[in-house]
């Protein structure tokens, strides 16, 4: 089939030279790069938008995606009053609002418009995307807004009064960075930030924590913590049980392994005495609670423990006690803390159950298993505290989602619905069984119009890192930032799939470290072991087998189109690292070596080299056709990998789709009206090289 882009006046090579002549297109606001990106965007557009079911696709997914009848979810549970942030057609950015708790639980919020993210970015000349808000308890009356221009991962932080429904005149605010910042009190900001020249990690992120009085100039905040520029940065948090405020820093020394330092009831700032690899998930009862990711004091990876913050102010060793223990075929995945319950989501077989923990007299916990419907994905989207209620989501790739308010008691109540979207009759979902190059069982789920003829194109969505476990969403929202691609596609007979790969966490830590560095592999086969078994059960056909993921998704989907031309038929790459060679410098790249492996290391590079895609490309080999999505906004994965391989794949022959959006950042969405236009385009592409070939 002809190339697609325009050539690059540049040399057709099997593989980007040490001298990499795609470099310029690492410039990410350079007028040369952007040149050749709109050149790039037109023509892509150019082919795709014409197709006769663009138009239709693009204003059906636009109608879905503004649907009113969408849930409210809790963005924070204050007290007695509930927040919100809601986006449609008229207002894509969103409305920041608040209702009270009784009126939200009861299913009839009366919400009340606190910030207009449309009309503050008209008034401001900023194309504001929410990044959220921090309320101070017990009063909830000031609140840190966090805004970011473009959807970029850096931010502007403001003070608010919820009261008076307005910024506070000369009250706190952060500039424009990737700051941490959580409240002391109401006279005290705990801030990580960028300081100015050197306070700033060779990932990007802060370094330096300080204590900002209000008051004061922010230049006059006392640093309380300072690491090396080697780490990967700092956090700052405050978990808050019944009674206390739990100001910490978590230093993270790797992407996955951090020290924590709380502030006490004193003032000090104090080292928490974990073991390494533990995470503080939350505080209840005076107690952090914390999950293990490696064996450590006699408790296995993937546990739940709790240490006694009383005995950590007092000088006293902290005794950890268990708190949970999951079975072989579970993982912990959600913790949130109310009052009196500790509120957990496991997956099982990567199936959501929410469990209740309590702590008795005696310091055994006991759980309780939610009445929550079977074989169903569950999100915990919120808490509140004194009534010891937790918001759940539940749905399945063919059941809308449905908010319940969840009580220590069992009980549940139905807070919203989603009427259906489509008729779910219509289609089948089951879970199956690949089986991957080691033997090992790797779980997907599969989606199938009933009566279908097979085989028929298949649509694969998968991840495989950072143990980001993959679990089933309602149709309409498959894949993510994509909409309702997944309900499109199996609408025209075709099959969609989620695949749960090692590298996520959908087992836990094992499922994790299975795939990481030198293991990368054994993630790629769990890819191959799923489509070879779509061909083996007759579901679908080699090279008619589409590959789709995000991000490190992305560099997924790059590497297996090399492994396996033979197998794959079109590729989605979405916001992806491709030049592992190169990643560590790019952007936030450094704050990956924990998973990837560090490429300025001749024992490193040796099997990172052996599937990094920039690196990778063969001379007369033809790949699938492949299409690159993402942000010029992205600064956490660096542009600068989808147009380089771009550019490297075209120069070679390839067939190569490329669209880059102005705004929207790693997310690449800063709105409905974009989520839209990709569902369209990705379809398009996928009708163009599966179905219409």
């Amino acid at each position: 089939m002809k190339s697609l882009l325009p050539l690059v006046s540049l040399l057709a090579i099997a593989a980007a030279p040490a001298a990499d002549p795609y470099a310029w297109l690492e410039d990410i606001e350079g007028s040369r790069a952007l040149g050749q990106v709109k050149a790039w965007n037109a023509e892509t557009e150019q082919l795709l938008t014409r197709n006769p079911r663009y138009e239709e696709d693009r204003a059906r997914a636009k109608a879905i995606l503004d649907d009113e009848a969408q849930i409210a979810e809790p963005e924070t549970v204050m007290g007695a009053q509930v927040t919100n942030l809601w986006r449609d057609a008229a207002h894509p950015r969103g409305l920041w609002r608040i209702a009270s708790l009784s009126s939200y639980t009861a299913g009839k919020p009366e919400w009340r418009t606190l910030i207009d993210v449309d009309a503050l970015g008209k008034a401001e000349g900023k194309s504001w995307v929410w990044h959220g808000a921090q309320c101070l308890e017990p009063a909830y009356t000031r609140c840190m807004v966090a805004l970011s221009a473009g959807g970029t991962d850096a931010q502007v932080v403001r003070e608010f009064d919820l009261t008076a429904g307005a910024f506070v005149p000369g009250g706190f605010v952060l500039p424009e960075a990737k700051s941490r910042y959580t409240w002391i009190d109401r006279d005290h900001l705990l801030v990580a930030s960028d300081w100015g020249a050197g306070s700033l990690t060779v990932s990007g992120y802060p370094r330096i924590a300080k204590v900002w009085t209000r008051g004061t100039a922010i230049t006059a905040a006392k640093t309380v913590h300072e690491a090396p520029a080697s780490i990967v940065g700092l956090e700052v948090r405050a978990p808050v049980d019944a009674t206390q405020r739990w100001p910490m820093i978590a230093v993270n020394t790797t992407f996955f392994q951090s020290d924590y330092i709380v502030r006490l009831p004193d003032g000090r700032f104090a080292p928490l005495p974990l073991p390494p690899g533990t995470d503080v998930r939350d505080v209840i009862d005076g107690r952090a609670i914390v999950s293990y990711s490696k064996p450590a004091g006699g408790f296995d990876a993937g546990v739940l423990v709790a240490y006694s913050l009383a005995d950590v102010a007092a000088g006293r060793r902290a005794v950890p006690e268990l708190v949970m223990a999951p079975t072989a075929s579970q993982a912990v995945e959600e913790v949130s803390a109310t009052d009196h319950v500790l509120w957990v989501k496991v997956l099982d077989d990567v199936s959501g159950k929410l469990l209740a923990l309590r702590r008795g007299a005696d310091g055994r916990w006991s759980q309780q298993a939610m009445p929550l419907a079977a074989a169903s994905t569950v999100h915990i989207v919120g808490s509140a505290g004194t009534r010891d209620l937790a918001f759940a989501t539940v749905e399945g790739m063919l059941t809308p989602p449905t908010l319940y308010a969840v009580g220590a008691d069992a009980k549940l109540a139905a807070v919203q619905s989603l009427p259906a979207k489509f008729d779910a009759r219509r289609y089948a979902v089951a879970q199956h069984f690949a089986t991957s190059r080691d033997g090992t069982r790797v779980p997907y789920f599969l989606v199938t119009k009933k009566g279908a003829t097979k085989p028929a194109p298949a649509l694969i969505h998968a991840y495989g890192g950072f143990r980001n476990a993959q679990t089933p969403t309602y149709l309409t929202d498959q894949p993510y930032r994509a909409g309702p691609l997944g309900l499109f596609w199996v609408e025209q007979g075709n099959a969609f799939v989620l695949a749960n790969l090692r590298g996520g966490g959908e087992y836990g830590p094992r499922w994790h470290q299975a795939g990481l560095r030198e293991k990368r592999q054994n993630v790629f086969d769990d890819l191959h072991a799923v489509a070879e078994d779509l061909v083996r059960t007759g579901v679908s056909a080699p090279k008619k087998i589409a590959i789709s993921g995000r991000s490190n998704g992305g560099l997924l989907v790059g590497v297996a189109m090399q492994q396996r031309p033979d197998l794959y038929g079109a590729v989605i790459a979405g916001s992806p690292l491709e030049d592992m060679r190169r990643y560590s410098h790019l952007s936030a790249g450094a704050s990956w070596i924990d998973e990837y492996g560090d490429p300025d290391k001749p024992a490193d590079w040796a099997f990172i080299s052996k599937y990094s895609p920039y690196q990778n490309v063969r001379a007369g080999v033809r790949y699938p056709p492949v299409l690159f999505y993402g942000s010029t906004k992205d600064d956490r994965v660096h542009p600068g990998h989808a147009r380089k391989l771009a550019a490297l794949l075209k120069a070679n022959g390839n067939t190569v789709y490329f669209h880059e959006y102005l705004e929207g950042g790693h997310a690449v969405g800063a709105d409905h009206a974009e989520d839209a236009r990709r569902a369209a385009l990705l379809d398009a592409f996928l009708r163009r090289e599966l179905m219409e070939k």
